[in-house]
């Protein structure tokens, strides 16, 4: 069959290239649908996946507003080492004394006192006997605020000293600003009890709750863990100290202090220099009381004194293991 060239241009137009428009038309339209849905599925999966930086922020643990630590659970007593003192410990009362140093010497009785501690294998101390250079250790009792530790913490830190602060728990629960910043400028706040009671007359049980209330205060308040531990007024019994160690404590007394508790009766800052700087020996554990405001007064002084002797202050992470 013969075509002419009319005929042949409508032939493939309508046969070839209006088909290949739809075909090309309809392709385009699945591409533009098909985009449609994964955008609709983008969004849909936005919608529904949970926001990262929420979901992280909830796990993590809470931190103490005072200290900037992660809050710590409280420790549980569980069963108490040999509640009724069946292995007939000494319950007789001890009291911790230090004797008057001179000469640069520990006091005979602080000798005599570690001996006794370093027989019983207990982790106690009033004195480094074992560390040959000339150190010292400087700790305070903090039975209750009398507006002296601010002071106390500001010399320590212009001086780089590092302390132990011992608290009870009345001092912590109602100065946590204080107790936080001892924390953060890198003291050592130990535990000196609960209610401040003699140790050498409550029941074991009684002890271990004193010790674990105070604990748990600090670590479910300030996320800090406190290891190092003062009787109260200095006074224990075998059975005491033997407690307190199986609980995971060292008892810290001390080899070098003065009538300084005693807010009533204070002497100026002259007297607490000559009384501390005429004692100092090595090893010496300092036992002063944040109450006295003559400490505060003497404290950069004494320090300056100390150094010049030849004394470095160390942490009482720092005393010996053996002894």
């Amino acid at each position: 069959m013969c075509i002419n060239n009319k005929e042949r241009m409508f032939f493939i137009k309508r046969y070839l290239i209006l088909p290949a428009i739809a075909l090309m038309v309809t392709l385009a339209g699945c591409s533009i649908a098909a985009g449609m849905a994964t955008e609709q599925t983008d969004v849909m999966q936005a919608a529904t996946v949970p926001d990262t930086k929420v979901t992280t922020a909830t796990l993590k643990t809470a931190l103490s507003d005072f200290s900037g630590l992660p809050l710590l659970d409280a420790l549980t007593i569980g069963k108490i080492p040999d509640p009724e003192n069946s292995a007939g410990l000494s319950e007789e009362t001890v009291e911790h004394s230090y004797g008057v140093a001179s000469d640069f010497k520990p006091h005979s009785i602080s000798v005599n006192f570690q001996d006794s501690f370093d027989k019983s294998g207990y982790r106690a101390i009033c004195l480094d006997r074992v560390t040959k250079k000339k150190v010292v250790y400087l700790t305070f009792d903090c039975g209750w605020e009398n507006g002296n530790t601010d002071k106390i913490l500001d010399i320590l830190k212009e001086k780089k000293v590092p302390s132990a602060f011992f608290c009870t728990l009345d001092h912590i629960e109602t100065q946590p600003e204080l107790i936080g910043r001892m924390i953060k400028d890198g003291h050592i706040v130990g535990n000196h009890s609960a209610t401040h009671p003699d140790f050498s007359l409550i029941s074991r049980t009684q002890m271990a709750e004193e010790l674990t209330k105070c604990t748990n205060y600090l670590r479910e308040n300030f996320g800090y863990n406190s290891t190092f531990f003062r009787f109260p007024k200095g006074n224990y019994s075998q059975s005491a100290l033997n407690l307190v160690d199986s609980l995971g404590y060292t008892s810290v007394f001390w080899s070098l202090s003065y009538g300084d508790w005693d807010t009533e009766n204070t002497k100026g800052k002259d007297y607490a220099f000559q009384k501390v700087t005429s004692r100092m020996h090595p090893g010496a554990i300092i036992l002063l009381h944040s109450v006295n405001p003559d400490n505060a007064e003497a404290l950069a002084d004494i320090i300056d004194w100390t150094r010049e002797q030849g004394y470095e202050f160390l942490p009482l992470t720092d005393l010996p293991t053996e002894r």
